[in-house]
């Protein structure tokens, strides 16, 4: 029972974490009536539990020897995820020697109890714990409501006051949204472009927010001008641009908040929104970097917005107009940085606009519920949180059974993962895996190789591009099963970013890439005896002649001798069973690295690369291939073609083999015969060949 608040609430929680069952159990009796107890044996099943439940716990009562991992790692890894800073810890050990005592205060612990101990003072310091860190959370949480509360009121009041310009003025009431979204889009380019304009976060953001107040000056200038739906006149718009120094003044002559940084920028850009990169703008008539930067982006904004919505006295332009009429100069001259930056951002542009639009939408429903939860005075700050944070838990759990997907999440200081229910189900791991690049069952699954490509690709990242996907294996009950891995790098705000960890999903793909390499070996493969087609063939030859540029090679062509007597002799059948005879003896005489393939009917081809004598490596081809199946003989003639005589072209290569297997037919078969410069004009009149290849197997 909780009395602070004279209502009813639910017990709070306290962890005990010793390697003694006794311990545990002696504690769980002095404790049990008043707190829900959670155990854990030692202190890899302690982060566990305080990864998993986080500040839903009370109070931690930490032994110091355990096994895995002791009371001092427990420590670290609160410090480094500062848990410790929520969950009060107080020490429990028989190791009460100062050099303990002192290294646990400097860890963070609460306090420190020896044992053996009293009941009563244990009980006591428990609730004293307890109840202090209950007061020191409630104030936190008052002041961050307070804090929350104060910021959301500031930009309501930006909001509002930027909307009544775009009401006076007929503008879209997304105009302010697409000004903010464009002039962050803008910064985040020009900061890798240039580090003059690398600016704090805090600095972008402050930038972003007072582009809502751009055109706050308009509020002065009648309507009739504002909403003139034809050209205005000199007159006309000599008032209108006025709009810029008004409003400049209006934000000067604020009594209160001069001091403010956020006024202080809104005042560049209400004044210089309208000054040119060659000094054409207006009021001041300001060139180049004279005019701040906040001016600048927003003035470029503000153009496309624009020329891309209709307004009273125009039609909307498309996104590529509109682009393509900045970037030629029509709409007055900018810093050809920017111009840059707009190029670079054209294909994402009007994707950003729409998405930021729905984040506006989600971001006032989410609103609407913090304020339906704030109507309920029992519910303090910290329960809020945990009720919301138990509704995406519970969310999450739902959508990852239901996607059958491993969903993990992974920090990197300590390192650890986090599974989902489904995934630690699929996986026959443990919800919380330490140190998983050190972990021998992770790295039995998944392979050694594969974690490192993960994890680099990973760190390689940046804030602005997060997402990496990787298709690899993983072996699941002793077997390998390709999976795809997606996987979104987490880094913090501070400057420069640094890498704290993942989150992803793993994804079972195998029988998709079954089936795809399935279809790659029926496109790439000869059905009847598994060797390359020609054309998979010659693309893989083109590939090694281009890559090895300094190479010998030497491409052979072989014809199976009287095979149409075998398929008339025998049948058909005994003529498929003579070609697979033919190419297990292909494949025994050749090397691993050498090239095979079926060119056609009872024609093979091999390309192979060598060093000195060719001439040894043909013959020792030539008679391997020689013997009997069956009763059949087998027999073959080979033309062959080197780089050295004819160069590297494919098709050259290839007809100066055919050239020499004709030549060896003619002469009688049963032979291999080298192309030479011999054969060019007497197999020219021989055997004209037009080039098709398909035509020199069908003439055979």
């Amino acid at each position: 029972m909780n009395y602070m608040s004279g209502k009813h609430s639910p017990r709070q929680t306290i962890l005990i974490a010793d390697d003694s069952e006794m311990n545990r159990s002696i504690l769980t009796d002095m404790l049990g009536d008043e707190y829900e107890i959670m155990e854990a044996e030692n202190g890899i099943e302690a982060v566990s539990i305080l990864q998993k439940y986080g500040n839903s716990i009370s109070l931690l009562l930490l032994d110091i020897v355990m096994p895995e991992m002791d009371g001092f790692g427990v420590l670290a890894v609160m410090n480094k995820n500062r848990w410790i800073e929520d969950i009060p810890v107080i020490m429990i050990s028989a190791e009460s020697a100062s050099v303990h005592v002192e290294r646990a205060y400097e860890l963070g612990v609460t306090d420190f109890i020896s044992r053996p101990f009293d009941a009563l003072i244990l009980h006591r310091r428990v609730v004293n714990t307890i109840l202090l860190y209950a007061k020191q959370k409630r104030l936190i949480d008052l002041v961050a409501d307070q804090i929350y509360e104060k910021e959301q009121q500031s930009s309501l009041m930006v909001d509002i006051l930027s909307h009544i310009v775009e009401f006076r003025n007929g503008e879209s009431g997304l105009h302010v949204l697409h000004i903010r979204t464009l002039t962050e889009l803008l910064l985040k380019h020009l900061a890798q472009k240039d580090s003059r304009y690398q600016l704090p976060r805090s600095q972008v953001s402050l930038i972003c927010t007072a582009s809502a107040l751009h055109d706050i000056g308009k509020i002065a200038v009648s309507s009739e001008i504002l909403n003139k739906p034809g050209r205005l006149t000199d007159e006309e718009f000599a008032t209108m641009k006025t709009h810029t120094l008004i409003g400049a003044s209006m934000l000067e002559d604020l009594p209160v908040h001069q001091g403010e940084p956020l006024i202080k920028i809104a005042y560049e850009i209400c004044r210089w929104h309208h000054e040119r990169y060659d000094g054409r703008g207006y009021p001041d008539g300001l060139k180049g970097d004279d005019i701040p930067i906040s001016a600048q982006i927003v003035a470029l904004a503000d153009v496309y917005d624009a020329l891309t919505s209709e307004r009273v006295y125009k039609k909307a332009f498309s996104h590529e107009t509109a682009v393509q009429m900045i970037l030629e100069g029509q709409c007055g001259q900018f810093n050809p940085l920017l111009m840059e930056c707009l190029k670079e951002v054209e294909g994402i542009l009007e994707e950003e606009l729409r998405t930021n639009t729905q984040a506006k939408v989600s971001q006032r429903q989410m609103k609407n519920v913090a304020e339906e939860l704030l109507r309920h005075e029992e519910l303090s700050a910290s329960e809020r949180t945990l009720q919301l944070l138990e509704h995406e838990r519970m969310k999450y759990s739902f959508f990852a059974d239901m996607s059958q997907e491993i969903q993990f999440e992974y920090t990197a200081a300590p390192p650890m993962v986090t599974l989902s229910v489904y995934g630690a189900k699929k996986l026959g791991m443990e919800e919380i895996i330490m140190d998983p690049h050190n972990n021998d069952k992770v790295v039995e699954m998944i392979g050694r190789d594969n974690l490192d490509i993960i994890s680099r690709a990973l760190h390689n990242t940046t804030p602005e591009q997060p997402v990496i996907k990787q298709d690899h294996e993983i072996k699941i009950k002793g077997q390998k099963r390709w999976m795809r891995t997606v996987g979104r790098a987490m880094w913090s705000a501070d400057e420069p970013p640094r890498y704290m960890g993942a989150i992803g999903k793993t994804t079972d793909i195998h029988d998709e890439r079954l089936r795809i390499d399935a279809l790659v070996q029926m496109a790439s493969h000869d059905p009847l005896t598994g060797l390359y087609n020609h054309n998979y063939a010659k693309e893989r030859i083109k590939e090694r002649m281009e890559l090895i540029s300094k190479g010998k090679f030497a491409l052979a062509i072989i014809d199976l001798d009287h095979f149409k007597d075998a398929n008339d002799n025998y049948g058909h059948m005994f003529g498929d069973h003579v070609l697979i005879y033919m190419t297990e003896q292909l494949r025994r005489c050749i090397r691993s690295g050498d090239i095979a393939a079926r060119v056609g009917g009872d024609e093979f081809l091999i390309f192979l690369e060598y060093k000195d004598d060719v001439v040894m490596a043909i013959d020792r081809i030539f008679h391997s291939l020689a013997g009997h199946y069956e009763d059949f003989k087998i027999s073959v003639s080979m033309g062959v073609a080197r780089t050295e005589i004819v160069g590297k072209d494919y098709d050259t290569l290839f007809h100066a083999a055919d050239q020499a297997l004709y030549a060896v037919k003619r002469a009688g078969r049963g032979q291999f015969r080298f192309y030479d410069d011999t054969m060019k004009e007497m197999l020219s009149v021989i055997s004209p060949i037009d080039g098709s290849e398909d035509k020199f197997v069908s003439e055979r």
